[in-house]
């Protein structure tokens, strides 16, 4: 890495490098080149020192905003990806190369030829990312952490942003630009710490989290650090003095083991803090002692029983601390047997009791720290991230990391809209998918959209990282085959429904097209017998024969004309039905509502008794109301009250059909009475009708249906009472009740 050092005359121009910042930036190329000697080559070191230093002479590298050298960063970012994160050749030339380099076609040309594809892949990458935060999307969500994975095609562009925001953490403490640091902390808190986590870098990952804080809650980060500093020795002793006669026991015991005592971070402390509202003082799990036993499969629970009594047996439990996911492993597969006890000095210690399996399963599996913690991974991430996580344990290089790529969210895209919101997809969805996701009307009349600036057809298939415009119409309708074209079940449910609205206004244009075609011939219709006629053309449901005569493959012609020959042949019958003599006829029908009642008599035309009816929906007549009944097609009678809305059609056109009727005995039945109530709509005033119902004997609420508007409340209430006289009674205690305007049966 000498070659670093033929650069400093210029990069003290252009950077204006103080003395002491160009000694450590000597020092600092010392070190890289001690420690990347076994995979960066002289060639290498030539190859760096030329296009470094052309971007040097050309002006391309300034310092930010924190006013930091971006060589001596990068540097600092190559070392710490060395010593920490196992980076070789390619992730350091990278990281040398990136900020000093524009991103074009033949300046990766060139580093192709000197260095490689896989440098190219990794500065192409970081690129994509960069170009990926100008459009400013919300960091902190999980959706964004998502997109930013898959946009890394190769892991090892996340290890070195992981790395260079450490790196940067570390440099800012003194900034003036107090602003920016909080932006890169809160970063640094909602999305690098959980991908250093996930990726099993968990010193990383710690020193991040206590970074944020420091930077964010500045007070709470010194106030913890000091009081952790204040009881270190007496801490450490206070470990040493409490395992001492663990070790002793399980030893005696004959039990393979090795214990682990750890102080928890600042940031966790502070969490627990704020969890549990208390200051440092009421933490009493400042430390935890992790006891793992070397045991096979079939003797673990019992080996971790085991070391639970002879810990129990020395120290006193704490009942309500005990955590058993042995017995009931965590739904993530987490196992563990957690204890907290009271040591020496009366002081709470948490003892954690696992096997070597279970611990591994802890760190790298199913359990892996973030989940359990509650940051939670999705589809196969998880999985894949941790076979990262081993590959950084166990290689001796990382050139193996090349097979891992981002096929795990094949199933996935992640676009934005204009403003930088960011929506989630399966793979393959469309435009329209964007279009219905944004909202149902932008959906239904979505013509096409803008894809990054390019127009773009409604069957356009979206692409991780699209910026996506949608273009509408108020012409464009939604069509049967864009059922074809989405990708996404929330879609394919609002196109659904968008159709059926749009079928519904076309019913009712159908059906104002019949009504006024039979007008025209002067013919009256009547709604059971068109529905005889639909069944006799041969459709199952009403929707889909006007949605025929909508779209005119259904004549109206030739529904009228099977209306006329229906209605002359029902007529015919009836004609030959009411030769016979009322006292002659025989009602045969079973009650159609179980509507008979020993104490209710109908009694019709000349004090006929006991005659089989049913009650007309259309007006739900009740005992006490004036009545008449209707013989129907089929032979059965309907009663009606005599100002039932249908009556004067019924005797108008069917006048012979039409016989007396009246109540007899008294009402013990009940019967349904449907009242309309308007009035203020004033806090409480729903509440005060039901109690009022509610405490009247021998009625029941049915049903309760409620409008508000314009300060006005509309409700349609159906009670069960058994005569005309009590829902009158009603009816003038409800017109009492302060803020009603009217009650009014239906």
């Amino acid at each position: 890495m000498m070659a670093f050092i033929m650069l400093m005359p210029v990069t003290i121009m252009n950077l204006h490098l103080s003395f002491t910042e160009a000694r450590q930036m000597v020092g600092l190329i010392q070190d890289l080149r001690a420690r990347a000697a076994e995979f960066v080559d002289k060639d290498d070191e030539r190859h760096l020192r030329e296009m470094i230093g052309g971007a040097l002479k050309q002006g391309l590298v300034q310092r930010d905003i924190f006013d930091q050298n971006p060589v001596q960063n990068a540097l600092k970012t190559a070392l710490l990806g060395i010593d920490e994160i196992g980076l070789k050749h390619d992730s350091i030339v990278s990281t040398l190369l990136y900020p000093h380099i524009q991103c074009d076609e033949a300046t990766l040309r060139r580093i192709r030829g000197f260095f490689g594809e896989d440098v190219v892949k990794i500065i192409s990458g970081l690129s994509r990312i960069h170009d990926l935060y100008k459009k400013n999307p919300v960091v902190e969500s999980e959706n964004f952490r998502n997109l930013l994975l898959s946009f890394a095609e190769d892991m090892r562009v996340i290890l070195i942003m992981i790395a260079s925001r450490v790196n940067l953490m570390r440099q800012i403490r003194d900034t003036s630009a107090l602003d920016a640091q909080r932006q890169v902390a809160e970063e640094a808190s909602y999305l690098y710490a959980p991908l250093a986590h996930k990726l099993g870098l968990y010193k990383l990952k710690s020193e991040l989290e206590d970074l944020s804080l420091k930077y964010l809650e500045h007070d709470a980060y010194y106030l913890i650090k000091e009081k952790l500093n204040e009881t270190k020795k007496s801490r450490d002793a206070y470990i040493k003095s409490f395992i001492a006669p663990i070790q002793e026991k399980l030893e005696q015991a004959g039990l393979a083991f090795h214990m682990k005592g750890r102080t928890k971070s600042i940031h966790s402390i502070w969490q627990k803090m704020k969890k549990q509202k208390c200051g440092f003082e009421g933490i009493y799990d400042l430390f935890a002692i992790r006891i793992i036993l070397e045991s096979p499969m079939e003797a673990e629970k019992m080996h971790c029983w085991q070391v639970y009594s002879l810990i129990t047996d020395m120290y006193q439990p704490n009942p309500k601390r005990l955590r058993d996911w042995l017995s009931v492993p965590k739904s993530n597969g987490y196992e563990s047997l957690h204890i907290t006890v009271l040591g020496p000095e009366n002081k709470w210690v948490e003892v954690q009791i696992r096997t070597a399996r279970m611990d591994d399963i802890a760190e790298r599996g199913l359990a892996a720290h973030w989940r359990y913690k509650g940051i939670k991974g999705e589809n196969g991430l998880d999985e894949w991230l941790n076979s990262i996580r081993n590959a950084l344990e166990t290689s001796d290089n990382l050139r193996m990391i090349d097979q891992f790529k981002m096929d795990l969210y094949e199933d996935e895209v992640y676009v934005f809209t204009p403003r930088g919101d960011l929506f989630k997809f399966p793979k393959g969805a469309t435009v329209l998918d964007f279009a219905f996701h944004v909202h149902s009307n932008v959906g239904s009349h979505c013509v096409g959209a803008k894809i990054n600036g390019k127009n773009v057809s409604i069957r356009e298939v979206l692409k991780s990282g699209d910026q996506v415009e949608i273009l509408t119409s108020n012409a464009q309708k939604p069509k049967m085959d864009w059922l074809n074209i989405v990708k996404s079940s929330r879609a394919k449910s609002k196109i659904r429904l968008a159709l059926k609205v749009d079928q519904d206004k076309n019913a009712h244009l159908a059906k104002e097209i019949l009504e006024r075609r039979f007008k025209n011939r002067k013919i009256d219709m009547d709604e059971a017998l068109m529905a005889q006629v639909v069944k006799k053309l041969g459709f199952k449901e009403t929707s889909d024969f006007y949605r025929h005569i909508a779209s005119q493959a259904l004549d109206v012609a030739e529904v009228i004309e099977k209306y006329v020959e229906l209605r002359d042949n029902l007529h015919l019958a009836t004609e030959h039905l009411t030769q016979q003599s009322v006292q002659d006829y025989t009602f045969a029908l079973k009650p159609e509502n179980a509507l008979r009642h020993d104490d209710d008599v109908l009694v019709i035309d000349q004090n006929l008794k006991d005659v089989d009816f049913a009650l007309a929906k259309c007006c739900n007549p009740i005992f006490g109301d004036p009545i008449f009944g209707f013989v129907t097609v089929n032979g059965g009678i309907k009663v009606h009250r005599e100002n039932c809305p249908n009556a004067p059609e019924l005797r108008k056109r069917f006048g012979y059909r039409v016989v007396r009727a009246k109540w007899s005995g008294k009402g013990n039945a009940q019967y349904s009475a449907a009242i309309r109530i308007v009035g203020n709509d004033d806090l409480g005033i729903l509440n005060n009708i039901t109690n009022v119902i509610s405490k009247e004997e021998q009625l029941t609420i049915r049903n309760i249906n409620v409008d508000s508007r314009d300060g006005l409340f509309c409700g349609n209430i159906v009670v069960r009472l058994d005569a005309i006289s009590r829902l009158d009674v009603l009816l003038k205690k409800i017109r009492t009740i302060k803020g009603v305007r009217s009650a009014e049966r239906l």
